[in-house]
C-alpha cells in the first residue's frame, strides 16, 4: 500500500480523498525541520505542505524514491523545484483555489484601513471615545494600486470597480486590463496615484526586498499600504518609518520575513505599536472554503499523477493531461531533453513486439517525458532496457 504524509493541518478531505484512492495516510498538524522532515519521509511515496515546511534539496537527496510533492498552497517557493525536477518528484499546487479567499481579506483591509476602524478599535479598547470623521474614508471614488495583475491582482481589480474605487495596476509581464483597469507604464507612476497600493507578486528570488524605502517615499501622502503576497517582499522597517513619519495613514501587514513554525508559537513586530494597522497571521488563504477547495484540487493532482502518470498542471515536470490506460500497462518514463530518447524507447519495445496502444510526449526546458500505454507487460529484462537508455531520471510502470 503506497503511503503518503501531509503536514501542516491540511483539510481533512485530502486525506480521506488519498485514502478512497489506496493510500496508507498519516497526518501532522505542525511543520517539520529538514532533520524532522527527513525521518518522516522514511517509506513515503507522496507529501504533502502548506507554505512553513520546506522541501529543501538536503531532504530531497535523502528520499530519493519520493515521488510527488503537493504544495496545499498557492506558492511553491518552500521546495525546491529544479532539484526535484532533476531527480524526477513531481511537484503540485493550487494557484487558484484560494484566490477569493486573499482578495476579500484584502477588500476587507482597504475598508477598514480607510475608515481608520483599527484605530478606533484601539481607542475603544483603552477606555478613550474618539468620535471623529478625521482621517476616515470611503472607498469610492478612491485609487487603487495593484502590484502583480495575475489571478489574485486582477481578480481584487473586479471588486474594487464594484466597490467605486479606480484601478491601476503594474505587472511586468504583458496582462489584460480587466474593466476600466489602467495599467502603469512604471512603478512610480502607480505609486504616486494610488490612495491605497497592494502588493499581489509571487515567490520568485527577485522579488526579495523588491519593495523598500525608495517605493515608500513615492507614495502619496496618507496612502494605505497592504502586503499579502510573500513576507520578504517588503521592508517593515522602511514601513515603519512612513507611518511613523505620518507619511502614510495606515497599513495591513499578513505576511513576514520570519514566521513561527506553528499556531501558538509566539511572534514580535514591531509594527505592534502603530495607530492604524491590521496585523494578521498568514490567513489570506485561510478560509474553510479556501482550504476544502485546496484539499480536494491538490490531493487529485497527486493521485492523478499516482495512478495515470498524469503531470497536467504541475510546476517543474513537462505537462501531461492522461486520460486511463488503453492498454495492460502503462510506462511513464521521466529523462533529460536529448534528441531521440523516444526512438529509443519505441525500439526496445519494438524488439518485444509490443505493440503500443497509445503514446504522449511533453518536454519543458531540460526535461522530457514520455508516456507509452502498452499492450502487454514488458519483460524485466525490456524494462531494464528503458531504464538504461541515455539521459534516464526515472521510468516507472502503471498497471
Amino acid at each position: 500500500m503506497p503511503k503518503a504524509l501531509l503536514l501542516e493541518n491540511i483539510h481533512p478531505d485530502a486525506a480521506k480523498s488519498l485514502r478512497d484512492h489506496g493510500f496508507e495516510v498519516e497526518t501532522m498538524k505542525g511543520a517539520l525541520s529538514e532533520d524532522e522532515l527527513i525521518d518522516a519521509l522514511e517509506g513515503v511515496d507522496l507529501v504533502g505542505v502548506r507554505s512553513k515546511t520546506s522541501v529543501t534539496r538536503r531532504v530531497l537527496e535523502a528520499r530519493p524514491t519520493l515521488s510527488a510533492v503537493g504544495c496545499f498552497c498557492i506558492g511553491t517557493n518552500q521546495v525546491d523545484l529544479d532539484f526535484a525536477g532533476e531527480q524526477g518528484i513531481a511537484v503540485f499546487n493550487a494557484p487558484y483555489s484560494n484566490t477569493r479567499s486573499v482578495v476579500e481579506l484584502v477588500v476587507c483591509d482597504i475598508i477598514c484601513l480607510m475608515r481608520r476602524i483599527p484605530a478606533h478599535t484601539h481607542h475603544l479598547k483603552h477606555g478613550v471615545w474618539d468620535k471623529t470623521a478625521t482621517g476616515s474614508h470611503e472607498v469610492r471614488g478612491k485609487t487603487l494600486g495593484i502590484i502583480g495583475y495575475g489571478n489574485i491582482g486582477s481578480q481584487l481589480s473586479v471588486l474594487a470597480e464594484a466597490l467605486g474605487m479606480r484601478v491601476v495596476f503594474y505587472d511586468l509581464e504583458e496582462k489584460l486590463a480587466l474593466g476600466n483597469a489602467h495599467r502603469c507604464a512604471t512603478l512610480n507612476e502607480l505609486l504616486e496615484q494610488s490612495d491605497a497600493v497592494t502588493i499581489h507578486v509571487d515567490g520568485r528570488k527577485s522579488n526579495t526586498g523588491f519593495f523598500g524605502e525608495d517605493q515608500f517615499a513615492h507614495m502619496k501622502q496618507d496612502a494605505i499600504f497592504i502586503n499579502a503576497s510573500r513576507g520578504f517582499v517588503a521592508d517593515l522597517g522602511a514601513l515603519k518609518q512612513h507611518l511613523d513619519s505620518g507619511h502614510l495613514s495606515g497599513a495591513a501587514v499578513d505576511v513576514f520575513p520570519v514566521e513561527p513554525k506553528k499556531t501558538g508559537d509566539p511572534f514580535e513586530t514591531a509594527l505592534a505599536d502603530e495607530d492604524n494597522m491590521i496585523l494578521t497571521p498568514h490567513i489570506g488563504g485561510s478560509t474553510l472554503e479556501a482550504q476544502e477547495s485546496i484539499g480536494h484540487f491538490v490531493s487529485q493532482r497527486l493521485e492523478d499523477y499516482w495512478e495515470k502518470g498524469s503531470t497536467s498542471l504541475s510546476v517543474n515536470l513537462p505537462q501531461i493531461n492522461l486520460g486511463d490506460n488503453r492498454g495492460v500497462a502503462r510506462i511513464a518514463h521521466l529523462h533529460a531533453n536529448l534528441p531521440g530518447v523516444l526512438a529509443h524507447v519505441n525500439r526496445v519495445l519494438g524488439e518485444e513486439n509490443i505493440n503500443i496502444a497509445a503514446q504522449s510526449l511533453g518536454t519543458e526546458g531540460e526535461l522530457g517525458y514520455v508516456v507509452t500505454d502498452v499492450s502487454q507487460r514488458p519483460s524485466k529484462a525490456a524494462l531494464e532496457a528503458l531504464r538504461s537508455i541515455e539521459g534516464t531520471i526515472r521510468m516507472r510502470v502503471i498497471s
